[in-house]
This record gives C-alpha cells, structure tokens and sequence, in this order.
C-alpha cells in the first residue's frame, strides 16, 4: 500500500473536518479518489503549504491557482514521484487552441475571458483566507473579477482588450445543437478516463447545467496536448470544430458540482484504478 500526500496551499480549504472517510464535503473531485484510495488501504495525507519531510511514495501537486507558486513547484519536486509536477502554468495564453489575435482573418464570433484559470476566482479565494489569517495576500494583484463577454467578430471587441495582460480573446466556437450549444470533458487520472459530451441552452457550457449528456472518444489531439502539457490527472474542456479537436480549458484542480455529486462520485473507483496504475508504472 502506498503513503500518499496531497500539496495544497497553505490557505485552500481541500475538505471540512480531518477525516477523508467521515466528511465528504470538498469542492474537489480529487477528494473522491482518495476516499476510494483510502478505502482500497492507502493512506493519505493533505499537506497545506510546503512543508520540511518528504515521507510519502507518491504526492500530488493539488494548488488551485493558475501559475503555482515557485517553493510548492519545489517541494513537489523532492517526492520520489509527484503526479502533475509539469501543470505550473494552465493559464489561457498557455492552453487554449482557440486563442485570436487583433487582426487576424478569423470572421466569426469571438469570446474574452480572464487570462487566469475559472476568472480567477481560486486565487481572490486564497488571497481571502490569507487576509483573514494576518498574512500577506499570496496573489496580489488579481485583475477585477469580469464576466465572459461574447462578440459578433473581432471588429467588435472593445479597443484595449489586446492591449491587457489579463485578457485573453478565443474564436466562440461550441457545437451547436437545435435545442442548444454542445461542449465535451475529459477527465483522466493515469489510464483511467472518461469523456463526455455536454449539451446546454446556454451558450456557455457548463456540465452543472445541461439538457443532456452521452459518452464519446477521446481524439488523439487532446490525447498529445495531454503529454505536452504534463497531465497525469485532471480535465480538460474542448469542442470539435471543423473536424478537429480544439482544447477551451485544462483544469489540474477539477471540482464536483453540487448537482452532480454522485455522478461524480460513482466514477471516483474508475479514476482511483487509474491512480493506483501510476504507483504501479512509477513505483
């Protein structure tokens, strides 16, 4: 059986209470697998912040901010083997094949959306915590939290947007379906998988919000951006468009939506298999 920890930041709330069994109340997916791990007689340990001892056979770098902190990187890296060690910068600059600059031929709709991973929102979290704990802010600077904004073609986007650091602009390119719009999730963990097509009345897909939902492949495209972008768990959002893959979102920290729970939860044996896989090829 294998020793397990789990880096978080020091000011992230992973769960309520100590023990992974007895309160399965987090806002990560994460948190389901390793109550299965548990279950299987691993033991796990969540660290919050980098700490001095390495005692584990496998640690799993879990920070919920875009660009994780240089010292977390750091202590990850002194693990015998450290599970999405590569994942420091997931960033929409980094990851999105949908990205538009000014002046390119591109005519269709366009989307602007926060540079940081989900607007932002886990690092004005962190900074929060921090403030209320008498420490300094671990993100200072994070840009005013702003809607997703979509326009009918580049022409129209607000002049400045290029110019801003924080801003990124994407081709608005979901599947569209009669009764709405269709995105598809992958989430993996080692060999382990699942992808599923979403499809919403709203324009934005979200998996919490949707008409319904069916299985499909995985192309070989997510599967390469997977290895280039050093995911050995984690989820990624992509539509198809025009006949190829392209990637919105990679997400190293994916939540459980309240609604969507015991799906969820159903899923983590799956995922945990695929895990205790990695010991298996790493160990």
């Amino acid at each position: 059986m294998a020793r397990i920890v789990v880096i978080t930041h020091e000011h992230d709330k992973f769960q309520s209470g100590r023990d992974i069994l007895l309160r399965p109340n987090s806002p990560y997916m994460l948190f389901d697998v390793l109550a299965e791990l548990k279950r299987r007689g691993h033991s796990v340990r969540i660290e919050q912040g980098p700490a001095r001892t390495h005692s584990a056979d496998i640690a799993v770098l879990h920070v919920d901010a875009t660009i994780t902190p240089a010292d977390y990187l750091d202590y990850a890296q002194g693990f015998p083997l450290c599970l999405n060690v590569g994942t420091a910068d997931i960033s929409k600059r980094r990851v999105s094949g949908a990205l538009v600059n000014q002046g390119d031929a591109w005519q269709g709709p366009v989307i602007v959306k926060s540079n940081l991973n989900n607007q932002g929102i886990p690092e004005r979290f962190l900074n929060r915590r921090a403030e209320r704990a008498g420490k300094p802010p671990p993100f200072p600077g994070v840009p005013t939290l702003q809607p997703y904004e979509i326009y009918g073609s580049l022409g129209d986007v607000p002049d400045g947007v290029f110019e801003r650091d924080d801003l990124v602009v994407d081709k608005f390119i979901p599947e569209k379906e009669p009764d709405g719009f269709a995105a598809r999730f992958w989430v993996f963990c080692g060999e382990s998988e699942r992808c599923t097509r979403y499809v919403s009345p709203n324009a934005l897909v979200k998996a919490s919000e949707t008409i319904r939902r069916e299985p499909v492949p995985v192309p070989d495209e997510m599967r390469e951006l997977r290895r280039e972008l050093g995911f050995n768990y984690g989820k990624f959002d992509f539509v198809m468009h025009e006949g190829r893959a392209v990637l919105l979102d990679a997400n190293k920290t994916p939540g459980r939506p309240k609604n969507l729970v015991k799906m969820f939860a159903a899923g983590a044996s799956h995922l945990a298999d695929g895990f205790e896989g990695l010991i298996r090829q790493f160990g």
